[in-house]
């Protein structure tokens, strides 16, 4: 079997999806960006609000005094691919929030050797550079560029009085393109895994290129090779975000992402979706759309909800992905030729990446943290909204909010950072 033919083969078959409201190929769920949600009742609403994370980068400071804005954190998205060019990335004098961007495509060459082979293999010399300035994302569908929006946007107020911006807007996105096919997602774990404390190189100064200590995950997989290396990622201090899918569900059968929810090592995180019924509050619902997991099996459940519906993020209107999802108007940007630079969609691709910018702040505030203490504060610190929680190993859980709603605030301050 040829190595484009097995990679259509798997998307076929369901075992690897991307993640929103539109798939390449089941239903599970998609990305993105900025911080904007609006709600189903048509409000607007910013999941920085009901997360408090806004609350914490307005309030707070670190043990150096500086403004919590989740400096110091490089966060791995691995995904379809990336627009660096998108004024939600810009930095003064020309330069990208993007610090490097890479491609997995050359890894399906491994394809060809024969099925089941080393296409799931975890070499990482396969994985390339895209020359800078470059979008990988253009004939991929936006999504990676959408997710990545919603970690560390800049923080505008568009023409239309709309206001976006990532989570975690002082970050680093160091993005793997993998296409909408998945290729190489191996591959790209092995990658970080081998370069994760100096992703653009050794010559590179952490105040340009800081440490990866994330990796988003905004789809779907169950490969044995992945639990492996990202349980690696954790004992090295890096944890791994996965959106647990639009799947929906009653409790009765686990709709959870299996990558996600069966892999229990402390730093591997699963992020459910939450409607905040566009109120911006914590008086929200778990979104329908967002996979349970079964009630009688608390291996499946979710670790924690973020907000996952109608998100406002970064995507163009030449993305497959971005009219796809697409639930509202697209808005202009805030320069003269930022035409339809913002969309509105909804998934649990939006949540993953605000939990993902809610570890920058928190291993902003306290560097040598663990992974699992960095898991531990997110847990215990969540919001409990809602009923039907058991404790299970002595962390509140449930089966389609895990610990409740991410609250950034308190986690911040569980970790030591103080008020301004």
């Amino acid at each position: 079997m040829s190595a484009l033919r097995r990679v259509a083969a798997v998307v076929a078959a369901g075992s690897v999806w991307l993640a929103a409201g539109v798939t390449a190929a089941p239903q599970p769920h998609r990305p993105g960006a900025s911080s904007v949600a609006r709600s189903a009742s048509g409000a607007d609403s910013t999941g920085a609000d009901a997360t408090r994370a806004s609350l914490a980068t307005r309030t707070l400071v670190d043990r150096l005094g500086r403004p919590l804005d989740g400096r110091g954190t490089t966060i791995a998205v691995i995904d379809t691919g990336v627009d660096p060019t998108h004024p939600a990335f810009a930095l003064p004098g020309g330069e990208s929030k993007i610090v490097r961007v890479l491609s997995a495509l050359p890894c399906l060459r491994y394809g060809e050797e024969g099925p089941g082979t080393h296409e799931f293999s975890d070499d990482p010399s396969c994985v390339v550079d895209v020359p800078h300035g470059l979008t990988s994302d253009a004939g991929h569908g936006g999504h990676g560029t959408f997710v990545s929006g919603v970690a560390v946007g800049d923080h505008y107020t568009l023409p239309d009085g709309t206001k976006v911006g990532g989570t975690a807007p002082g970050a680093r996105v160091l993005v793997i393109s993998t296409t909408a096919a998945l290729v190489g997602i191996t591959n790209a774990f092995a990658w970080v895994l081998v370069h994760h404390l100096h992703p653009c190189g050794a010559g590179v100064p952490a105040s340009v290129c800081p440490p990866i200590r994330a990796v988003n995950c905004s789809w779907g997989d169950n490969t044995a090779v992945i639990f492996k290396l990202q349980d690696r990622l954790a004992r090295a201090g890096v944890l791994t975000v996965w959106a647990n899918g639009n799947g929906g569900g009653d409790g009765s059968t686990s709709k959870s992402n299996y990558e996600a929810t069966h892999d229990r090592t402390p730093g591997i995180i699963s992020v459910a979706g939450y409607d905040d019924r566009g109120t911006g509050t914590r008086r929200g619902v778990v979104a329908d759309t967002s996979s349970r997991g079964a009630k009688s099996d608390p291996t499946t459940w979710p670790d924690l909800v973020a907000p996952s519906v109608h998100i406002v993020s970064s995507c163009r209107t030449y993305n497959a992905i971005c009219p796809a999802i697409e639930t509202a108007t697209p808005r202009n940007g805030p320069g003269p030729t930022d035409i339809a630079t913002y969309f509105t969609g909804s998934g649990t691709s939006f949540a993953a990446p605000q939990v993902c910018a809610i570890v920058a702040l928190l291993f902003q505030v306290r560097p040598q943290a663990s992974a699992a203490a960095i898991e531990r504060t997110l847990l215990r610190t969540a919001f409990p909204f809602g009923r039907g929680y058991r404790v299970i190993h002595g962390v509140r859980a449930s089966f389609d909010k895990g610990a409740g709603l991410v609250d950034a605030y308190a986690a911040a301050r569980a970790l030591g950072a103080r008020g301004r």
